[in-house]
């Protein structure tokens, strides 16, 4: 099963390891000192036995809760500043992806159904991750 949600944030490309001339040759115009936003779109995806008490793998209102309390982190918001995880790492959609996964698990009543979750910075640039 899939649920999609979808977030805005702004964020700025641009790494304490490299140098000035380096964050601007890897991440052109994402590396612009203002910033720049995104109209996000996350997938999540669970996999699972069928319950054959409910019928269902997982129930999609309580996802839909989780979600929210995870999609309250990031939306509208400078990743960057307002979101402790990209204070000391990369904003990259790589790691947006990473961390919807994690801070949804780390809510998720059962945990164990999370399969992956999928970022579409743009419907061409598109980032999943599975966890471990």
């Amino acid at each position: 099963m899939e649920r999609v949600e979808m977030f805005s944030a702004a964020h700025r490309l641009n790494s304490e390891n490299l140098s000035v001339a380096e964050n601007k040759e890897t991440f052109g115009k994402c590396n612009n000192d203002n910033g720049h936003g995104h109209n996000y779109v996350w997938k999540v995806k669970l996999r699972g036995e069928v319950d054959p008490v409910s019928g269902m793998v997982y129930d999609l209102a309580k996802l839909k809760k989780e979600m929210n309390l995870v999609l309250d982190t990031v939306d509208h918001r400078n990743l960057d500043k307002d979101v402790e995880f990209f204070k000391t790492t990369v904003s990259t959609s790589e790691n947006v992806a990473i961390y919807m996964y994690q801070k949804l698990k780390s809510v998720m009543s059962n945990p164990s159904v999370l399969y992956k979750c999928t970022i579409e910075e743009t419907p061409k640039n598109v980032f999943t991750y599975k966890g471990n």
